[in-house]
């Protein structure tokens, strides 16, 4: 068995389609169906039902696929491993964060990184869905709000955050020192669209304790949604974590006196995958920065 053909064999399964893992491969589609039926031979049972054009794994398969990916996985850790020893403080690391988190609080500290360690070459990305690209293996390392349990995961707590809400200093609570939950019902709110998770958060907080918010205004974006509470149209429920973002609006923050909505942030990577030289230096660095003390 040669690790070129456990390779075509992950290929297929997770096209489950010759046509497409040849060509997502760089290979014919007859080169790679002589591969799959060889070891197919070696192994001594079919790895694939093969259904009219469709294809779906055999018992034996879906053995050999569990195995053939740690296997891969611990190459790739290996190879990983050595490029650091070689590369020493440098390193590739890409970062996902949700994009409420990186319009504001969280590009600062990239450049703060950046400036302290500037032979890491960073990617960040933007996304909803931080644990699905961590799972994924598309990003070494999310910041993201906490998930459920999954043992695939490292999760590193680093904030619990309440939320609160912005009005303009024009706005009749301006003076206000804080509000009460219950009072959100009889307010125009602005709020993320539906289907963000900052949305259902605090949506299904509300529920519980009763009520349904007022939303006038829909936005996915952070800075949006402050200029139309500047505006006075409505007010803005955000996390404290974004206090510092508001400072030059004029816009006020009141917290929630009373069972405020809390979500807790946390540094997510995949708990089989090799943690780089850049991906330690990250996290200890954000841990600095971010972490509750």
């Amino acid at each position: 068995m040669e690790l070129r053909q456990l390779e075509y064999f992950m290929a297929v399964c997770e096209e489950l389609h010759f046509t497409k893992a040849a060509d997502k491969i760089g290979i014919s589609q007859p080169n790679l169906s002589l591969s799959i039926k060889a070891l197919e031979e070696e192994i001594g049972m079919p790895l694939f039902d093969r259904i009219g054009k469709r294809i779906q794994l055999t018992d034996a398969g879906s053995i050999l696929k569990k195995h053939a990916r740690m296997m891969l996985q611990n190459l790739s850790n290996a190879l990983q491993e050595m490029d650091d020893l070689y590369h020493q403080n440098g390193g590739n690391l890409s970062i996902g964060a949700l994009p409420s988190e990186l319009d504001y609080r969280l590009t600062p500290m990239f450049i703060r990184f950046f400036q302290r360690y500037p032979n890491i070459r960073l990617k960040i990305i933007s996304e909803v869905d931080v644990t699905g690209m961590v799972l994924n293996t598309d990003m070494h390392i999310g910041i993201a709000v906490k998930p459920l349990f999954d043992p695939r995961l490292v999760i590193r707590p680093l904030a619990r955050e309440e939320y609160g809400i912005v009005v303009s200093k024009n706005h009749e609570l301006s003076k206000a020192e804080s509000i009460s939950l219950a009072d959100l019902q009889f307010l125009p709110i602005v709020m993320y669209p539906k289907g963000l998770w900052g949305r259902e958060f605090v949506d299904s907080w509300c529920r519980q304790h009763g009520f349904h918010l007022n939303v006038v205004v829909e936005t996915s974006s952070n800075p949006s949604l402050f200029y139309f509470v500047k505006a006075n149209i409505g007010v803005g429920i955000v996390a404290n974590s974004l206090l510092e973002s508001i400072d030059s609006l004029d816009l006020r923050f009141l917290p929630i006196r009373d069972y405020p909505p809390v979500r807790e942030m946390s540094i997510i990577y995949r708990s089989d995958k090799y943690l780089s030289h850049a991906a330690r230096t990250f996290i200890h660095f954000a841990e600095e920065q971010l972490k509750d003390r």
